[in-house]
């Protein structure tokens, strides 16, 4: 059975990402429905899969990372508004009998996102 996972690292400092607020939502038809939420621990991964077992389907995702309030605990002086606050990845999952993993390196000037295993 699939499942979706996720991590976040801080490129800026060289460390996971803990206490980043996630959210995934389903796109379907136009509307975005909510599925789950998670908090990054301090790996930078969820205590577990974001999404598994029967609720893991194929279809399109949006995941959203809050970033902003992670670096505001960090006690960042960012000029406001933050080039980035939230970080959304919309995803497609083709295969619900695979494991799609995605990650998110992120500064507060940067980001980038890739499949991962």
């Amino acid at each position: 059975m699939g499942r979706l996972t996720t991590h976040v690292l801080d490129t800026a400092t060289g460390r996971p990402a803990g206490g980043v607020r996630i959210e995934l939502h389903r796109l379907e038809g136009g509307a975005r429905q909510p599925v789950a939420e998670a908090v990054t621990n301090d790996d930078g991964r969820c205590d577990g899969p974001i999404l598994e077992g029967d609720a893991f389907t194929a279809g399109v995702y949006e995941l959203t990372f809050h970033a902003g309030a992670y670096f505001d605990a960090l006690g960042l002086d960012l000029p406001e508004p933050k080039f980035l606050d939230t970080v959304p990845i919309r995803f497609g999952i083709a295969d619900a009998g695979q494991h799609y993993h995605v990650p998110l390196l992120i500064s507060p000037f940067g980001c980038s996102t890739y499949r991962g295993s």
